[in-house]
Formats: structure tokens, sequence, C-alpha cells
């Protein structure tokens, strides 16, 4: 019988934000250590004082993901406190084309590149190469429903959530054989402040706290991909097997929101 998984010290990045607040909150019990970075200050001292009112420690960090040399200083200096067990890389960022534009700003492809996956990317490669030398960990990459689909006003978000998903994949095939799990999340619409931004309808919408604790099951069961909630799954299948030509002509008509959040 597999022994449970309960890790004890865990990294989760995003965690002023909805999901990964949510999720800090999850894991937060006595004799776990949590920590949690973010950008917003604020927000991010609620959180880690509401895990600490659960009985976790938690030592919350604020930065910026894209200054990788920071992120992976951070990384190897908290790694060499104490090894992470689980890591959450739930930071990331969702945007639009702007109204009117009839092809992204450029400027957006790069912002949305760097936050969605060079950063995740490359701190999920410093962490696999830290966990499988000491063979066993387990990292969650949380990317998105969009990944499977060419929005075409959410080029540069569907794009760079399909880059993760495959980077994801494949780290999970170099470190499986070296104790080392990881699983790629893809969720469809979440309830929470930043999503509540982004205009238009947001069918199936689940609630941060129910997404988390389906992520933890995922990641405690070492599964390789959870889409939720499990429509988003026949979606994906829909659009594989859409000739392209008509899968085409319905992303094409896609109406794009009124306007461009940020975030």
């Amino acid at each position: 019988m597999k022994n449970r998984f309960a890790p004890e010290r865990i990294l989760v990045t995003g965690a002023s934000g909805g999901l990964g607040g949510a999720l800090a909150r999850h894991y937060a019990r006595p004799g776990v250590h949590l920590s949690l970075w973010g950008r917003d200050v604020a927000r991010l001292s609620v959180v880690a004082a509401a895990c600490r009112a659960a009985g976790a420690t938690a030592e919350p960090r604020s930065l910026d993901l894209t200054d990788l040399d920071a992120a992976l200083a951070a990384l190897a200096a908290e790694d060499a406190a104490g090894p992470i067990d689980l890591a959450i890389l739930a930071a990331g960022q969702g945007d639009i084309r702007a109204h009117g534009d009839r092809i992204e700003d450029p400027a957006l492809v790069a912002r949305l590149s760097a936050v969605n996956f060079s950063a995740p990317a490359t701190i999920a490669a410093a962490l696999a190469t830290r966990m499988t030398a000491r063979g066993h960990g387990r990292i969650v990459l949380i990317g998105s429903a969009a990944a499977f689909h060419a929005l075409p006003f959410a080029a540069a978000y569907s794009g760079t959530k399909a880059g993760l998903a495959r980077f994801a994949d494949a780290l999970r095939l170099a470190a499986r054989d070296h104790g080392v799990i990881v699983t790629l999340v893809s969720p469809g619409f979440i309830d929470t402040e930043a999503g509540r931004r982004v205009p238009g309808a947001k069918p199936m919408l689940i609630q941060p706290e129910i997404a988390a604790a389906r992520i933890a099951q995922a990641a405690a069961a070492g599964r390789a991909h959870l889409i939720l909630p499990w429509p988003f799954a026949l979606l994906r299948a829909f659009d594989r097997i859409l000739p392209r030509r008509l899968r085409d002509r319905l992303l094409s008509g896609l109406a794009p929101p009124d306007r461009s959040p940020r975030r």
C-alpha cells in the first residue's frame, strides 16, 4: 500500500491571487511550512495570516517572477533552508486583444510569454533539477483549458499556455524515472477577482476552493493531467476531431469581449 502523500514544505507561486490563495489555505495545517510568493504584498499578508491561523508556518515573499535571476536565487535559498516537497506554480496572467485591434499588441505577447511560460518553465526546471538529485518531489504547473484552442482574440494567452502544457508533459517524462512527479492542471473558468474582470460569458464557473481541492487530489494521486471541470475535456476532444476548415471557421467567428482587461 502506497504511503499517503503529506508534503511538509510547500511552495505556492501566485499566492496573492484567487486560486493561489485558495491552494495555500487548503494545505495550511500544523506541521506544514508554506513559502508563499506573490506580487500583491497586502493580499499576500492576508493569505499568510490565514495560513498561520490554521496552524501552518508561512513565509510570504513579494517578487516579480519575470526577474528570473531573483526568482532562482530565492528558490535556491528556500530549498536550501528545507527541501521543498511540493511546488505549485500558479502564477500567471490572462489578457486579450484590445478592443479595436486586429492583432494583439507585441508588448502584450512579450509580457504573457514571460509570465505564463518563461517564468514557470524556468522555475520548474530548477526545482526538478534539485528534486531529481534527492530522488523525490512533486511539481504542479497551472495551465489553462485555453491551451486546447487557437483563440484569435487571445493568441498570446492560449499560445503561452499551450507551450507550458507541452513543457509540463516533457518535464514529466524526463523526471519520472528519478522519483519526481509533474502534474499539469488545465482549468476552465475560476471565480476569482482577476477572472471577474475579464468580460464575456464564463460557462461552468467553479469556485477557487473547489478547484484547489481538486488540484490537491490530483497532486496526491500523481496524475499527469487534470482538466477541470470535466466538460472542458470534451471540448478539447471536439477541437481535435473537427476538420481544420470547420474549426477555423468556428474559432474565427468567436467575437472578442468589448475591452481588454489588465491584472
